[in-house]
């Protein structure tokens, strides 16, 4: 290729990438400040517990250490790509190494996995840790297909069916204990909002504690497969006002919802779905 021709690829290049760089910049210049507030948190749902920036530091930096390998070994094959081009017909050295670049390749990558797995566990740590006294314990049993909620300090339980998602009550500022259980299979109690989720498995008591700093209502879900109406183990979670909390305590108290319930729990996989299956019927 001439001079010139070089030149001319060149200034293409530089436009191309100007071009790419000023799109980039409107569309994120367009974007609303939730969706640009959605972008910082890498696509994380907006938190609700004191305890997600731990969960969200972590995933921020674990993108940022992707990232950083990244650029180091598309950079590397860039490099490579123009630096040891084709220029003749002759066969390059099959046999010829490089001990600098093998040395980084070797070295490089305990600069990200030592930081990420220093961090890891630390986070995980603190994330599991229930040594505090909690303001409250919940005692969640998940059951095929669904979830009943033991409030320990109340005494009173709330039990979801397969067809009815069971609510679950917090009060705002205050830490809860959740006590997992299963009577059957390994479930996962999982509220996204929350940035935590941790196996219910039988015969193998789990426990973690949050405490909600936002008011609001929420979605939970089981996030293990745990058998043909996996998709039925939802549940809401409304985090709301002390007075709010102890008003709904007293509507579950009015309904005779009174006393823990202990597994194994039938009620979930309720009689309308047990006739269909006797029936040979099928369930939407």
């Amino acid at each position: 290729m001439s001079q010139s021709g070089r030149v001319r690829s060149a200034r293409r290049r530089v436009t191309t990438a100007a071009v790419l760089l000023l799109g980039t910049v409107f569309v994120l210049g367009g974007c609303s400040a939730q969706q640009r507030d959605e972008w910082s948190r890498l696509a994380l749902p907006e938190p609700a517990t004191e305890e997600t920036s731990l969960i969200g530091n972590l995933w921020i930096g674990s993108w940022i250490a992707a990232f950083a390998v990244g650029v180091l070994v598309w950079g590397l094959i860039i490099w490579a790509v123009i630096a040891y081009r084709r220029r003749d017909d002759e066969l390059p050295k099959q046999t010829r190494f490089n001990i600098p670049i093998e040395f980084l390749y070797t070295v490089a990558p305990l600069f990200v996995l030592v930081p990420l797995f220093w961090f890891t566990a630390d986070h995980q740590e603190q994330i599991t840790d229930t040594s505090a006294e909690p303001d409250l314990v919940v005692n969640v049993i998940g059951q095929q297909w669904s979830w009943t909620f033991n409030y320990m300090d109340e005494d009173v339980h709330d039990i979801g069916t397969i067809n009815d998602r069971p609510t679950l009550y917090l009060p705002i500022g205050q830490t809860v204990r959740f006590d997992l259980e299963s009577p059957d299979v390994i479930h996962s109690f999982w509220i996204p909002a929350f940035y935590m989720k941790m196996d219910v498995i039988p015969g193998h008591p789990n426990a973690f504690q949050v405490t909600p700093d936002r008011e609001g209502s929420y979605v939970g879900r089981c996030a293990e497969l745990c058998g043909a109406y996996h998709q039925s183990m939802l549940f809401d979670v409304e985090v709301v006002s002390e007075q709010e909390y102890q008003d709904h305590i007293a509507d579950l108290r009015e309904a005779g919802q009174e006393g823990i319930i202990e597994p194994p729990i039938r009620g979930a996989y309720d009689d309308e779905v047990l006739d269909e299956e006797n029936t040979g019927g099928g369930h939407e």
